[in-house]
C-alpha cells in the first residue's frame, strides 16, 4: 500500500511524532510512505526510510483572503499528492483539515481519512462559537472518514457532527524499544529523585495549576518542566511569585525527552483537554509512575482511576503529588500492547482498505 501523510509541520509535538512512528511502522510492515508537510519545521528526528516533501504554505500572501488562499494551496497539495499516487491519504491537524476542505482527490477517487488528535469541543470552544463558526466546522469535519486516537475523542465528535461520518477509534502508536533505547541516550543532570512534566507552554497543558499545587504539596523533590512555548514568561513569573524559584526547574523543549522521564520519581499532566494524553502511554512503557487530571480524553484510556485527579481540581492534585512523592510505586501501571506501532498501523491499513469501498 502507498500511504501519504500530511501534516502543518514536523515540530516538536504529539502529532508529529504520531505521523513519524505511524510511518515508520507502515514501511516496516512493507507499504510506502511519503510525508507532505506545509512548514520547514523538523524538531523530531526523522526517519531516511520515509520520504518527505515540502510544500510552503507561506509562500503565498497573507494578502490573499484565506478561503482563498487556501483554495490554491489546495490545488498544489492536489498536484503533489496525485503525482505520489497514494491508495491513502491521511491528514492530520487542523490547517491541513482546512486545506482539504477544498481538495478534489476525493472526487478523483482516492482515499482521503482524517486523523484527530484534539478534543475539538474545548479545542475549538465549541459552546461560544457563532452559528456561521460550527456550520463551516460541520463542513470541514464531515466531508472524510475519521480517525480518532481516543475513545473520548470519538464520542465528542458524535456530539458534534452525528454519526453518518465513518468513525472509528485507534490508539496513538508508542515504539516501546525505540523510547527505552533513546531514554538512555544521555543522564540528565539532575539531582536524583524529581517529578517531571513534558509538554508545550500554552494553556491547554495547564501549567499554572500543577504549580499552584505543586507550591502547596510537601515538595520533598523538585518538579522539572521540559518544554517550550508562548506562555514561558508567564510560567517563569508564576514561578517567582509562589518562591518556587529553587524546586521549579525548566530545561527547555529536548527532542528526546524520554532520560528525563526515565530518571524521574514520577509523571505529572495536569492538562485542561487532551488528544490522547501520549506522554502517560510513554511514561508507562518506561515504567514510570505516572499521574494526570481525568481530562477529556486519553487519561482514562490509558490510567487506572487512582492515578486521576478531577481536571482544575488544586488540593486533589496537591494530595496526588504527595502521594506520588510518598509512594511512587502505588502509580505504576502496566504498558498496553495494543499500543505498539505494528499493532496500531495493522488497524490503520484495515480502516484503509474498508473505507476505499465507500
Amino acid at each position: 500500500m502507498q500511504v501519504v501523510l500530511v501534516i502543518n509541520s514536523l515540530q516538536g509535538g504529539g502529532a508529529e511524532k504520531f505521523v513519524l512512528t505511524l510511518g515508520e511502522a507502515l514501511v516496516a510492515l512493507g507499504h510506502t510512505v511519503d510525508v507532505v508537510y506545509f512548514e520547514d519545521i523538523i524538531e523530531h528526528t526523522i526517519n531516511p526510510n520515509l520520504r518527505y516533501h515540502l510544500l510552503a504554505f507561506n509562500k503565498l500572501s497573507r494578502s490573499i483572503p484565506k478561503p482563498i488562499r487556501y483554495r490554491l494551496f489546495a490545488r498544489q497539495v492536489d498536484a503533489l499528492v496525485s503525482k505520489l499516487a497514494p491508495d491513502v491519504v491521511l491528514v492530520n491537524l487542523y490547517r491541513a483539515y482546512e486545506i482539504f476542505l477544498y481538495s478534489k482527490l476525493a472526487t478523483q477517487g482516492m482515499a482521503v481519512n482524517f486523523v484527530l488528535h484534539n478534543y475539538l469541543s474545548s479545542k475549538l470552544d465549541w459552546q461560544n462559537l457563532s452559528s456561521k463558526k460550527q456550520q463551516h466546522y460541520q463542513r470541514v469535519f464531515t466531508r472524510y472518514p475519521t480517525i480518532a486516537v481516543s475513545y473520548g475523542m470519538a464520542q465528542d465528535f458524535k456530539n458534534l457532527f452525528g454519526e453518518n461520518v465513518p468513525l472509528t477509534t485507534i490508539h496513538n502508536p508508542i515504539n516501546q524499544p525505540e523510547i527505552a533505547r533513546l531514554a538512555t541516550a544521555f543522564v540528565p543532570d539532575l539531582a536524583q529523585g524529581y517529578i517531571v512534566h513534558v509538554g508545550s507552554f500554552k494553556p491547554q497543558k495547564n501549567h499554572a495549576l500543577l504549580l499552584q499545587a505543586y507550591a502547596q504539596s510537601s515538595r520533598r523533590y523538585p518538579l522539572v518542566l521540559v518544554g517550550k512555548g508562548v506562555l514561558e514568561a508567564q510560567i517563569r513569573t508564576q514561578i517567582a511569585k509562589l518562591g518556587l524559584q529553587d524546586e521549579v526547574i525548566l530545561v527547555g523543549f529536548h527532542p528526546n525527552p524520554y532520560p528525563f522521564i526515565k530518571q524521574a520519581r514520577g509523571l505529572v499532566s495536569s492538562s485542561n483537554f487532551e488528544g490522547f494524553a501520549l506522554v502517560l502511554a510513554e511514561a508507562l512503557a518506561l515504567g514510570v509512575p505516572a499521574i494526570s487530571t481525568d481530562c477529556p480524553s486519553g487519561p482514562s484510556e490509558i490510567l487506572p482511576a487512582h492515578h486521576l485527579v478531577p481536571v482544575g481540581d488544586r488540593a486533589a492534585l496537591t494530595a496526588k503529588l504527595n502521594a506520588l512523592m510518598d509512594n511512587p510505586a502505588d502509580f505504576v501501571a502496566p504498558f498496553n500492547p495494543q499500543f505498539l506501532p505494528e499493532n496500531v498501523a495493522r488497524q490503520y491499513v484495515d480502516f484503509a482498505d474498508a473505507t476505499r469501498q465507500l
